[in-house]
């Protein structure tokens, strides 16, 4: 037997260990990394696998490769409407917020480890970045949702604050072990690592995206794996030019993600199933990388430094960012203990060995404790500490499956399949009823075994199949209309304009979209709009109605056709 027969046999084992512990994540109510690390720690010399690993550099070249995969699925996720939102906060927490948080926890760890004050910074930048992924996804987990705007903080934070760890840990790096001057040095490479990065990733993006629109391969398969290699183009063509080469791959996957591109549905399930590959994968060899009886040394002095940067670091470097951007103090707690450590420290943890530093194993260690520390109780506490605080919210609405149309560059439309919950809003009601927007068709409706053709009279019952065809652009309307909310949460609603039939009725309406209109429930839009214009319904015409600006967009005969509704933002509290 060849020893690759082997060590393909135990990859097999180990991973499949590992997906099979994330179920058992989700009964404990921890995040899924913490349970990949107890996989390899048991495997690990001193577990029940008695697996001897302590190559550093294979650890080092096998979490690169993942992390940088995550990063590109990360970014393939990440809607440009949710950084523009967002930005300068989430910016200024991935920056500022990064370097607060090192400073505070590295003269912490400074004094309690009896380090140099910059060999404790250098631990303080290691521990610096946040894994807000294993947040949401514990949130999900738990059935517990918060406002957009607070996710996209964390999400965006999450996503960008990677590169500044990083390039703080191998700056102070390069000054502690090859001399390099402390002021001038540092600031030249942030510059060329930012510079390079952004710049990089913005022209491997589009480039990949010119050649999607341009190239036919002979199989469907290839389209995800040329999207992938672009995003590992990006990460290698920026870290050999000396910028970020994880910033290069996220700046990437958000162009090629923001833009259609052909398969971009079997595009966006290959890169989902690699990033969970990566993730059991990189966090498995970590954990085999670690001696679990060297965590005992020390664990007193982790359990400080961790008090440390969860109790004092990360909020003094959270709260006076949001405040400038008006986040209350129940947000600001919030932001303040999703601090949550995951992949990014224990790889950056690796460093340090690699660059022969003496204390480097004590670092490793320490870094390794925080971590799990951080990963088990603040992710355990995380859906209680939201409910106490307020800040829940009814679920989003989300389709079981969307059925992905080949021939994108010619139609511009999907396929969206809808569940119909127990509470869900369209339950018990007809098709006619709906309020769909102009241009959407429901297509088909499976109930059971039995195919039902779908008519206005058709009345819909919990746990029908839908499949609606749609534009991309309607899609937040039609999840908003066969959402699993009772009641409508207008965060759900988009800022565009939804274009409705002139013969819907307001009280359509308002049970699909919860937008409130001043009118009799049974009026039709088109009688609203003459009654209040007083029958000067011309196109452009328009009407200040409840929580909505309506608008004549069609008018045929003397009737109003079509109807835009601009819902007006939701008052924050």
């Amino acid at each position: 037997m060849f020893a690759i027969d082997k060590l393909l046999l135990l990859a097999a084992v180990l991973i499949l260990f590992g997906v099979l512990s994330s179920k058992v994540s989700a009964r404990l109510g921890l995040p899924v990394l913490v349970m990949f690390l107890i996989t390899g720690m048991l495997a690990g010399e001193n577990g029940i696998g008695g697996i001897v690993f302590d190559n550093a550099v294979a650890a080092h070249a096998l979490g690169t490769l993942a992390l940088a995969l995550i990063l590109f699925d990360g970014g393939l996720q990440t809607p440009v409407s949710s950084i523009r939102s967002v930005w300068k906060p989430a910016s200024l927490l991935a920056t500022v917020g990064v370097m607060a948080t090192a400073a505070i926890s590295g003269l912490g760890a400074a004094w309690m480890l009896d380090l140099p004050v910059l060999e404790g910074m250098l631990l303080g930048a290691i521990i610096g970045s946040t894994d807000a992924a294993a947040v949401f996804s514990l949130l999900r987990n738990a059935g517990v949702h918060i406002n957009s705007r607070l996710k996209s903080v964390l999400e965006i934070e999450s996503a960008s604050n990677d590169p500044m760890a990083i390039f703080l840990t191998v700056g102070l790096l390069e000054v502690l072990v090859n001399g390099m001057p402390l002021g001038w040095g540092l600031l030249q490479m942030f510059l060329l690592q930012m510079g390079v990065g952004a710049i990089v990733g913005v022209g491997v993006g589009w480039s990949v995206l010119k050649l999607l629109s341009r190239i036919k391969l002979v199989a469907t398969g290839l389209y995800p794996v040329l999207v992938a290699a672009g995003g590992l183009l990006a990460y290698g063509v920026s870290a050999n030019l000396g910028g970020s080469g994880f910033l290069a791959i996220f700046v990437a996957g958000v162009m090629i993600g923001n833009h259609k591109f052909v398969f971009q549905r079997s595009t966006y399930l290959f890169m989902d199933g690699l990033a969970w590959l990566s993730q059991i994968t990189m966090f498995v060899v970590l954990g085999l990388l670690v001696d679990p009886i060297s965590l005992l040394d020390v664990w007193f002095e982790g359990l400080v430094i961790a008090l440390v940067l969860v109790l004092l670091a990360r909020p003094l470097a959270v709260a006076p960012l949001l405040a400038i951007f008006g986040f209350n103090l129940r947000e600001m707690t919030l932001v303040s203990w999703v601090g949550l450590r995951g992949s990014v420290p224990i790889i950056l943890a690796i460093f340090p060995l690699l660059f022969g530093l003496p204390n480097a194993p004590l670092i490793f260690n320490v870094v390794f404790f925080v971590v799990l520390l951080s990963a088990t109780v603040q992710g355990s506490t995380l859906p209680l500490v939201a409910r106490r605080l307020g800040l829940t919210e009814k679920p989003p609405a989300a389709p079981a499956a969307t059925l992905e149309i080949s021939s994108l560059q010619d139609v511009d439309a999907e396929i969206v399949e809808y569940t119909l919950g127990d509470d869900a809003r369209a339950a018990g009601r007809l098709i006619s009823q709906m309020a769909l927007p102009e241009g959407v068709v429901v297509a088909m409706i499976t109930r059971g075994s039995a195919v039902i053709p779908p008519r206005g009279s058709t009345r819909l019952e919990a746990g029908d199949h839908l499949f609606v065809v749609l534009k991309p652009n309607n899609q937040p309307f039609v999840d908003c209309v066969f959402s699993q909310a009772v009641e409508a949460s207008r965060t759900e609603l988009p800022s565009l304009e939804l274009r409705l039939k002139g013969s819907t009725k307001v009280e359509d309406v308002w049970n699909s979209y919860g937008i409130e209109l001043e009118a009799e429930s049974e009026q039709t839009l088109d009688h609203v709009m003459k009654h209040a214009l007083g029958g000067r319904a011309a196109q452009g015409a328009e009407l200040m109605s409840g929580s909505a600006l309506l608008t004549v967009r069609e008018e045929m005969l003397g009737r109003i056709t079509t109807v835009g509704i601009q819902a007006m933002p939701a008052s924050r509290s």
